[in-house]
């Protein structure tokens, strides 16, 4: 009915200039005195070719609307379903969209030839600034002071930011390098932890890791890197304090008794770039992290949620149950 409706609106001028033509033709009739008979059946011939005409076209027309709303959402890969045009602007029309798709997949590769190219530079930049960073850690380690353990709790922030740098561009630049398997929660944790053990001395912060005997559906590496950038905000906005990592249910609970996060700041935290106010008193914040960790929940259907209360700290729920995914 709704297609019935939108060609009679498509057409209503057509009709008005019928029915001006049929009253026309009525007081033509009128002036001259001829019999009605004659004039009612000629009007009712004309009137059943019209029909048909009408049903005729009204029948293409609803084809054409069907085939383009099939192919809608999907153009970019169906355009040579696009109906053959009946008149010149149905011609131009065409030529327009099939110029669009032309234009719209020259801008597509190049803007994929310029990602892939970003993405290998960097690539390259992380692997060769890991040397001086591991030559530096090596001259750090003879260096069994203050000072000596400051430079070293500095140069893995370092090391920190430049794979949070590879992993952005990898995430943004639509990598598909992901392994699905059944992973090891605990085996993730463990390595998470230990990697972030000196950050968790140097800042006095107290660790309770309780073992989940989880296996997930995910992907290590990635999964690894979310887990790692959660533990590493509670170890940074909780100095002092106590962070405890356990499970419930099917979820990975990981909280501290930090700063916590002000209530505006909450709705917003994920947003790419954004820091809060607990960001703008640490200048170093990037406001990706958490951004990043909301990217790979959503390529890797998990899900993560915060809350925070201020001067009482947070608590990131990470859910890891994906029950229609299968192992291939």
């Amino acid at each position: 009915m709704r297609i019935f409706w939108s060609y009679i609106r498509r057409r209503c001028g057509l009709l008005l200039l019928l029915g001006a033509c049929m009253g026309l033709f009525a007081w033509v009739l009128a002036l001259y005195d001829l019999p009605w008979e004659a004039a009612c059946y000629g009007g009712g011939l004309c009137l059943m070719i019209l029909l048909v005409a009408g049903a005729v076209d009204f029948t293409r027309w609803r084809g054409k609307v069907k085939l383009l709303e099939s192919i809608q959402g999907q153009a970019a890969l169906l355009l040579s379903l696009l109906p053959e045009p009946r008149n010149p602007e149905e011609a131009a029309c065409r030529e327009i969209i099939l110029e669009l798709d032309e234009n719209r997949r020259t801008a597509v590769s190049a803007l994929d030839a310029k990602t892939r190219e970003t993405v290998d530079y960097y690539t390259m930049w992380v692997h060769q600034i890991k040397t001086p960073i591991a030559a530096m850690r090596l001259i750090l380690q003879e260096d069994d002071t203050d000072r000596g353990r400051a430079l070293s709790a500095e140069l893995f922030r370092i090391e920190r930011y430049v794979e949070l740098v590879l992993s952005y561009l990898r995430l943004g630049g639509g990598a598909s390098d992901y392994v699905i398997r059944q992973v090891d929660l605990d085996s993730v944790l463990r390595q998470a932890v230990r990697k972030y053990a000196p950050l968790f001395i140097r800042g006095k912060v107290s660790l309770e890791l309780r073992e989940t005997g989880l296996q997930v559906l995910s992907d290590e590496k990635w999964l690894q890197l979310m887990i790692e950038q959660v533990v590493s905000n509670a170890v940074k906005y909780a100095p002092g304090g106590h962070v405890i990592i356990w499970r419930e249910g099917e979820n990975l609970v990981i909280q501290d008794d930090g700063v916590g996060i002000a209530t505006e700041d909450l709705p917003r935290i994920f947003e790419r770039g954004y820091t809060g106010c607990n960001g703008r008193m640490d200048k170093r914040a990037t406001g990706i992290g958490l951004y990043l960790c909301r990217e790979i929940c959503g390529k890797l259907r998990h899900t993560i949620h915060v809350a925070s209360e201020p001067g009482k700290g947070t608590r990131v729920t990470i859910g890891l149950a994906r029950p229609y995914l299968e192992v291939g």
